[in-house]
């Protein structure tokens, strides 16, 4: 590894490139895994000298002409290009770990509890879970602790019961913190949860050495409760204002629909106790 951000992030995407899937020829068996430097640095329009620097660590402040050859060489798309983007900044101009640490606002506790039927909670850069409601907690009963999405995807054996779509899962999850990992790759946090993943889950080292992007947005989870039975449920995220680091995700269900009836169980269970 090159011990950069930038170099380490230039390097997976490199390597996780077929010479087929950038119009190469594939000519006879090669000795690097995907693309050669020379290569990308071809496709970018630069020499291979600088592309070297680069995915060395040796030239950290590339001009935005050349972040932007480099992402379209490496067939980025808009998350990972982004994230380039962010690697390249100076860590004066990152924001994130002025607000870091934060509590969830008792606004938000307030709104949260007002959902009575929809499960919602707060969760950190790292997938820590900071606060949710009734329903969340009761959602997420059958985890030994339900204080870290990551954690429960990958050391708890309940996660593969739950997440019926496991390996989506663990991708997302990943995915994510990777997202976060590229507004501060200085956080403390971030390093400890990478460092427990990594050494508790070879999947999760595999996957986290891809350096793929992706952060929370809008989709679909297929979840299955011990008690109340499959879930189905419809997923939305939104960014905390005042806190950028602290993202609001609330789970719904199809009115009148199976997982409907099986929230409003679950909400009849927090009721009564």
């Amino acid at each position: 590894m090159s011990g950069t951000p930038l170099g380490d992030f230039l390097r997976a995407r490199r390597e996780a490139l077929r010479p087929q899937d950038v119009g190469l020829p594939e000519q006879g068996r090669r000795r690097v895994k995907g693309l050669r430097r020379e290569e990308v640095a071809v496709l970018a329009g630069m020499s291979s000298d600088y592309y070297m620097r680069l995915e060395q660590g040796r030239e950290s402040s590339p001009s935005p002409q050349v972040v932007d050859a480099v992402a379209r060489a490496l067939r980025l798309d808009a998350a990972a290009t982004e994230h380039l983007w962010l690697l390249v900044q100076p860590s004066e101009a990152r924001v994130w770990r002025h607000t870091d640490g934060l509590p969830v606002s008792a606004q938000l506790l307030q709104l949260m509890d007002s959902w009575p039927t929809s499960p919602a909670f707060v969760v950190g850069p790292a997938l820590d879970i900071l606060a949710g409601n009734r329903m969340a907690a009761a959602l997420h009963e059958g985890f030994a602790s339900a204080d870290n999405l990551a954690r429960m995807v990958f050391l708890d054996p309940a996660g593969r019961e739950f997440y019926q779509e496991w390996e989506r899962a663990a991708h997302s999850c990943v995915a994510e913190i990777r997202a976060a990992y590229g507004h501060d790759p200085d956080s403390t946090r971030i390093a400890e949860v990478v460092a427990e993943l990594s050494a508790g889950s070879p999947e999760f080292a595999e996957l986290w050495t891809r350096h793929e992007v992706k952060p929370k947005t809008q989709e679909g989870k297929h979840l299955r409760h011990p008690d109340v039975g499959d879930l189905h449920i419809l997923f939305s995220t939104f960014t905390v204002n005042g806190a950028p680091h602290q993202q609001l995700v609330v789970y719904q269900a199809e009115p009148a629909s199976p997982t409907a009836h099986a929230f409003e169980r679950l909400r009849a269970r927090v009721t009564l106790s």
